[in-house]
């Protein structure tokens, strides 16, 4: 489907404002409280959304095979990327917001991926609903999403070497930047400071890339494009953080800035 990759991102976000707001003005919400607010508080604004916007609740619920990377499929596999790396990046982002509330890490990332399962899950049943339809493909990437969040808390070593990002670079063509996959990425960075050998090195300011895009799905192009390719990046996050950007450079680990690489490139 046309999906709406990053809404679940800026869902988290709001959620996440609201709840810390009630801190200031209610009786304090204990920390279960709390995570049960953003969870019934998202769903809710997925409901509320998916009524204005996404034509819920105008149809019986009816489920589609959508495909996956196919040429032939409505966005050439880029929604999936989209449906991985927002679970991911949710999971990752409630599991912080969940320890700065008190639980212990493992506790913490572990709910952190059920939430996020749990919210792009009742979308999906919300597109049941409508003209897109349950899709078997987001859910398996959605499932993804939130294990390989689960995974790098696990193996910490891989959370070291290994990021999922998003690239996006807008025209202003496209009013809505949500579906707007042909000008996005999603790509994997190995980075060289994760390993210790090189940590102390030039190299560590370098890293290794492998994305994914396509291009001419949105008008039905027919020489419209699949993409890999490979390649060598600046660590920007890494960069940044030797002249002390605190926290803010966190969001390099989820997002890549363009221009900051050299690829080579192969069509499917």
């Amino acid at each position: 489907m046309n999906y709406k990759t990053l809404y679940s991102l800026l869902l988290a976000l709001t959620l996440s404002n609201t709840v810390l707001a009630l801190d200031l003005g209610l009786p304090e919400l204990d920390k279960e409280q709390k995570v049960t607010a953003v969870n019934v508080g998202g769903m809710a604004f997925i409901t509320a959304w998916g009524i204005a916007k996404w034509d819920y609740f105008d149809r019986k619920p009816h489920a589609q095979s959508e495909g996956f990377f196919g040429q032939n499929t409505d966005e050439g596999g880029a929604d999936k990327m989209g449906h991985l790396w927002s679970t991911y990046a949710l999971s990752d982002g409630l599991a912080s917001l969940y320890e700065d509330w008190g639980y212990d890490h493992e506790h913490a990332v572990i709910n952190g991926a059920l939430s996020s399962f749990a919210m792009m899950g009742f979308m999906e049943l919300g597109d049941s609903f409508s003209h897109y339809g349950f899709s078997y493909e987001d859910m398996i990437m959605n499932t993804t999403g939130a294990a390989t969040s689960y995974l790098m808390y696990k193996f910490p070593e891989l959370d070291k070497k290994i990021d999922l990002r998003w690239e996006y670079k807008p025209d202003f063509k496209e009013t809505d930047f949500f579906t707007d996959y042909q000008n996005s990425k999603y790509l994997i960075a190995l980075q060289l400071d994760g390993f210790d050998s090189l940590n102390n090195t030039p190299l560590q300011y370098f890293e290794l890339q492998a994305g994914y895009y396509v291009r001419g799905f949105d008008n039905h192009d027919p020489n419209r494009e699949r993409n890999l390719y490979l390649g060598i990046g600046l660590d920007v996050g890494k960069i940044l953080t030797s002249f002390g950007c605190g926290s803010f450079c966190s969001i390099f680990h989820y997002y890549q800035t363009p221009y900051t690489y050299g690829a080579a490139e192969s069509k499917l």
